[in-house]
C-alpha cells in the first residue's frame, strides 16, 4: 500500500456560524492539502465529527471530497462502529470505488476482550472489497488493541493492511513493529510521536495538525521516512508546541481554531463539543504569528 506511505490527514468538517455544514470552506481545505504536499486525505474519520453528522451530511461531506479532490490523492474512508453488523452493512452498501482502503475504529463502550475485537475485525475484513486499517484509539474506545492482537490479524487477514496505532505508546508501537509481517504498515495516530514512529520503522502518520500547517508536517515525516532525523527533529520542535495546543481542549475545536487563524474555515464545531476558550484561540493564534 504505497499511497499509504506518509502523512494522511484526517479532514474536519468545517461549519458555519449557524453550524450548517460549510462546502466552500470544505473545499478550501481540501485544496489546501493537495496543494501543500500532504499524501493522501481522510474521509469522516472521529476529527470530521461524523458522530453529529446526519446521513446526507455525511454523504454531501464525502461526494465534496471527492470532486475537488479530482482523484489527484488517495482517498481513505471512515467505516466503523461498535456495531459490528452495522459496519459491515455499511461497507456492503457503501461505493467504495474511489477509495483506496477504509479505516475502521476498534469498537468503543462495549468494551470486547481481545477476542471480541479480532472477531469484530474479521468479520470486517472479510466484509471489505478494500484494504482494511485498524484503528487503536483505547482513549476514545476504552480499550486497548494489544499487539498481539493487532499482530494476530496481520497475519490472518491479507486485507488487514495497516494498523492507526494511536495508544501514544512508543514501545508499544515498536512492538507491533518488531514482529510484524514485512508489508503491513503501522500508521501514527498521534501526532506528537508521529516522527519518532516512523523513525523506528512506521510508515508514517495520519494526523490532525497536519491539516492546519501541510507543508512542514508532511516535510517532516518525509525526512523521517528517509531517516534525515537532525533536519527531521528541527520540524518536528518547530511544530510541537501547535500540537499541545490542538488536543488541550478536544479535538476537533482546537485544530478548527487553528484553521480559522489560517482563514481556512470557521472554528466552529457541534455540540457536545463546544469551541476552543478565547484564551486557547489566543495562544493558537499567538503560535501561528511567530511560526
Amino acid at each position: 500500500m504505497k499511497e499509504l506511505l506518509g502523512t494522511g490527514v484526517a479532514l474536519v468538517t468545517p461549519f458555519k456560524n449557524d453550524k450548517s455544514v460549510d462546502f466552500e470552506g470544505l473545499e478550501r481545505l481540501v485544496n489546501f492539502q493537495i496543494d501543500n504536499g500532504v499524501n493522501y486525505l481522510v474521509v469522516l474519520g472521529t476529527t470530521g465529527e461524523p458522530a453529529t453528522l446526519t446521513n446526507e451530511e455525511k454523504e454531501k461531506v464525502k461526494q465534496t471530497i471527492i470532486k475537488v479532490n479530482n482523484g489527484r490523492l488517495p482517498l481513505v474512508l471512515g467505516i466503523g462502529g461498535n456495531n459490528t453488523m452495522a459496519v459491515i452493512n455499511e461497507i456492503k452498501t457503501t461505493d467504495l470505488s474511489v477509495f483506496s482502503a477504509i479505516l475502521s475504529v476498534s469498537p468503543y463502550y462495549n468494551k470486547p476482550t481481545q477476542e471480541g475485537i479480532y472477531q469484530h475485525f474479521k468479520a470486517i475484513s472479510e466484509a471489505s472489497p478494500k484494504p482494511v486499517i485498524v484503528y487503536n484509539v483505547p482513549g476514545r474506545t476504552g480499550k486497548n488493541m494489544e499487539p498481539a492482537t493487532v499482530l494476530r490479524l496481520a497475519n490472518d487477514f491479507e486485507n488487514i493492511v495497516a494498523v492507526k496505532e494511536a495508544a501514544g505508546d512508543l514501545v508499544q508501537a515498536m512492538r507491533i513493529i518488531k514482529n510484524k509481517p514485512t508489508n503491513f504498515m503501522v500508521i501514527s495516530g498521534d501526532d506528537m510521536i508521529a516522527l519518532p514512529m516512523t523513525l523506528a520503522g512506521g510508515s508514517g502518520v495520519i494526523s490532525v495538525i497536519g491539516q492546519g500547517l501541510p507543508k512542514d508536517f508532511s516535510e517532516m515525516i518525509q525526512l523521517g521516512l528517509k531517516k534525515d532525523v537532525i533536519e527531521a527533529n528541527k520540524l518536528h520542535y518547530k511544530i510541537m508546541d501547535s500540537i499541545d495546543y490542538i488536543f488541550e481542549e478536544c479535538n476537533p475545536a482546537g485544530i478548527k481554531a487553528l484553521l480559522q487563524k489560517v482563514n481556512i474555515c470557521s472554528a466552529n464545531v457541534r455540540l457536545p463539543l463546544v469551541n476552543a476558550t478565547e484564551i486557547l484561540q489566543q495562544k493558537i493564534n499567538n503560535f501561528i504569528d511567530n511560526y
